[in-house]
């Protein structure tokens, strides 16, 4: 039990008919209750990242559960079918408790990493395909390449992965900062020092500048970082919280529109619930909005994600006005680049309770998402008590947009697009400049990068309209 529990204790409690409150513009739905079947995936907890396949399906990972208890791998449509494809623990060696959740790679594989087990008990890195065949491609020794990693990879620019442990062999604090090639070929980049930056439970980010960014959940005043490290291993500290401007960083940070990193913490800040905050590369903080228990909601530990509206949604792991959880069973907000705030939901434990995942945008609009607990009971379920958790969607109005992989490349390389409604498409352009492409499903699609492409938004012509990418794409050099 990690992320808010280590700020604060929540114990469940009697259940109680409440109805949640939503505001009108929000429409929530329970699409799935783990545990509903044998062999079910339960716990989702951070990081627990959840990645869009190029099927349209949802795919993601829970750390307990599954077949033989000790977490499995999971797809998920978009309204609510749960299909279990890898449940860990029933083969020697083949890795414990996936926590982290998984990173969609170009080859149209999914990323992640079990926190235990594997040949050295001390977690691995593994590649598993759509239809669910894995592949170790690294088990941790916690030497000099660290131990116990909590986040899933992410792929860089330069088509390896990087990323993080929380417990190396001690002569230099928990944590590690490492390479992998699709392959397996790891590369320990840099090793965290315990009191300047030590227990990185969040995933990466690699900056427009090509570095990457994360948090450590210690180190500094002991209230947690903010980091950089290059692709060669190059570390600085960004920012050290005092509690005052929040401490316990647990999420992962995101490069909004603006430039700037936006992320979470777990605890501080005025109320003790919590903070979102804004920084730039080179270090420039401010503290974005302050949680209330009450009002907001507390305990981000999830991450936020910026909509294709410019707004930023996410969740709180506690908090709210359910009286089904003592303290409050979580919500999900939304917050505008003025840092106006707002509850979009209020969890009410029956359909879910203690949301530590960051929401994903599909790119038909909904957000999706999952929770520690909450749903139905379960014997299986001793993590979260007895119930495993929900997983469920977001409607806010929002329309459809494509999502590019990569974001950046150069001119005649190869872009991959997801999206929806692509076997009618008509037309690509990169900023206004015709592609090439080569419709795959209805849901995928390739295009090449243009001559004469310039920085800017892709666009996808179909017969029902077009779509654009809910980011900028960066022609380089």
């Amino acid at each position: 039990m990690r992320g808010l529990q280590g700020c604060r204790l929540f114990t469940l409690a009697v259940m109680v008919l409440v109805a949640a409150s939503t505001t009108a513009f929000a429409q929530f739905s329970a699409l799935y209750k783990f545990g509903t079947n044998n062999g079910d995936p339960c716990d989702a907890t951070n990081s627990g990242i959840v990645a869009q396949g190029r099927d349209g399906n949802l795919y993601s990972t829970a750390p307990w559960c599954g077949a033989y208890g000790y977490g499995a791998v999971f797809k998920i449509t978009p309204a609510g079918a749960l299909t279990v494809l890898y449940s860990f623990g029933g083969k020697n060696g083949d890795g414990l408790n996936p926590r982290g959740g998984l990173t969609l790679g170009t080859d149209g594989n999914f990323y992640g990493t079990t926190a235990y087990g594997g040949t050295n008990l001390y977690g691995t890195v593994f590649k598993i395909t759509s239809s669910g065949k894995l592949t170790i491609l690294y088990n941790f020794s916690n030497g000099s390449d660290g131990g116990v990693p909590f986040a899933a990879p992410v792929q860089s620019v330069d088509g390896n992965f990087y990323g993080t442990t929380c417990q190396c062999d001690g002569q230099n604090g928990p944590g590690t900062i490492y390479k992998i090639t699709p392959s397996g070929k790891f590369t320990s980049l840099y090793q965290l020092d315990f009191w300047a930056s030590s227990y990185p439970y969040a995933p990466l980010v690699q900056g427009i500048d090509g570095n990457f960014y994360g948090s450590a959940s210690y180190g500094g005043s002991g209230a947690g970082v903010i980091f950089k490290v290059t692709p060669a291993g190059k570390f600085s500290v960004l920012h050290e919280f005092d509690n005052t401007d929040g401490s316990s960083p647990e999420a992962p940070l995101i490069q909004a529109s603006d430039g700037n990193f936006y992320g979470t913490t777990c605890c501080g800040g005025s109320d003790d619930g919590g903070v979102i905050f804004r920084i730039s590369a080179t270090g420039n903080f401010s503290v974005v909005h302050n949680m209330n228990a009450a009002t907001d909601g507390d305990g981000p530990s999830g991450g936020l994600v910026q909509s294709t509206d410019g707004n930023f949604y996410g969740v709180n792991a506690g908090g709210g006005n359910s009286s089904n959880c003592m303290g409050g069973c979580g919500t999900i907000f939304k917050l505008s680049p003025q840092g106006n705030f707002s509850v979009l939901y209020n969890f009410d434990y029956t359909d879910g309770a203690y949301p530590y995942v960051t929401l994903l945008e599909h790119t038909n609009g909904i957000f999706y998402g999952d929770t520690w607990s909450g749903g139905i009971s379960n014997s299986a379920c001793t993590q979260s008590g007895p119930d495993c958790g929900v997983f469920y969607s977001m409607r806010t109005g929002l329309r459809r947009f494509i999502s590019l992989l990569p974001y950046e490349s150069r001119v005649g390389k190869t872009v991959e697009i997801l999206g929806q409604g692509f076997k009618g498409v008509s037309g690509v352009a990169f900023n206004g400049t015709s592609s090439n492409f080569n419709v795959v499903s209805d849901t995928y699609l390739t295009a090449t990068v243009p001559t004469g492409a310039t920085t800017g938004f892709v666009s996808v012509t179909t017969s029902h309209g077009s779509l654009k990418s809910n980011k900028k794409f960066r022609v380089t050099p």
